[in-house]
């Protein structure tokens, strides 16, 4: 039951992961930008529904939809003002800026909400008044966030992949994906199109920075900084422009993190986690998923 109970927890950090990561993936996949401020709008949405929702008492659901939508927003006035300018010059500029802009949004978070940590609630998935439920005569406990956190990833991973196949805007990223000069002669807007994906990922960050937050209950100005990285790792454990690339690489980095912690020790978890993604690129340098792409020069 023991080993039960590591999936089921390994399982859900791996959803909060890839949440996380379907943003990072995103954005590369169509911008060609590592978006490194991504962990911090994180950060940023989990304080706001703490705000509304603590502080202000209104019910968490319509917390996480204010969150939603106060990150939506700030990913647009990121991408605009950050990153808009910075189009045709080179990555460098762009992996400098997203930096700066993330140590912007943590000093601003500190300023604003001061930087002790704050207890998040950790009763947003409480039904009948309960945290959890047992299996196996009480062999097993089986938390409710856990289980909405999975059902949670595993309904965006789906409904992306249905937005990115199906609807016009979804056709759009994709055409931008493969190249963006050539989407411009066929009348896409790339402009608004970027925009979008930036909306998009930061309204996923939002969702990932209160599941995150619901189940380990520490909220301060660098929350989102070590789970923006390893989500990163994930998109590139995964394949770096792939939404189930993705979804793979956070569920597999969460279910490693935990065996580690349970079976190995604590301290070298994220060491283990980092050199397995090391050991995969060595293998298959596009990632699990990823398609390698020759250049042509």
């Amino acid at each position: 039951m023991t080993f039960l109970g590591h999936v089921i927890t390994g399982l859900s950090l791996g959803s909060i992961y890839a949440i996380i990561a379907l943003g990072y993936t995103m954005v590369y996949g169509i911008a060609k930008m590592l978006n490194f401020a991504h962990g911090d709008v994180i950060m940023v949405g989990a304080y706001i529904c703490f705000i509304f929702v603590m502080n202000l008492g209104l019910p968490p659901l319509l917390g996480i939809i204010i969150a939603m939508a106060v990150c939506t927003v700030l990913g647009i006035i990121i991408e605009r003002l950050a990153y808009k300018p910075l189009r045709s010059v080179p990555s460098l500029a762009v992996l400098i800026t997203a930096i700066g802009v993330s140590y912007f949004l943590q000093n601003a978070a500190q300023l604003i909400w001061g930087a002790s940590p704050k207890s998040f609630p950790t009763t947003f998935f409480n039904f009948g008044g309960n945290q959890g439920f047992t299996l196996f005569e009480g062999q097993l406990n089986v938390n409710y966030a856990a289980i909405v956190t999975i059902c949670i990833c595993v309904i965006i991973m789906i409904a992306l992949t249905i937005f990115t196949s199906k609807s016009k805007m979804g056709k759009a990223m994709r055409a931008c994906s493969e190249d963006k000069n050539a989407a411009r002669l066929m009348g896409i807007n790339v402009d608004k199109t970027i925009s979008v994906t930036f909306a998009i990922g930061s309204a996923l960050a939002a969702v990932a920075g209160v599941l995150m937050c619901s189940t380990y209950p520490t909220l301060m100005p660098t929350t989102g900084s070590l789970p923006g990285i390893k989500a990163f790792t994930a998109a590139v454990f995964g394949g770096i422009g792939s939404i189930p690339g993705a979804f793979l690489g956070g569920i597999l980095l969460g279910l490693i993190e935990t065996f580690t912690k349970a079976y190995i020790t604590t301290d070298l978890s994220d060491a283990i986690v980092f050199a397995v993604l090391i050991v995969v690129l060595i293998v298959k340098p596009a990632g699990l998923l990823g398609k390698y792409r020759p250049e042509k020069v």
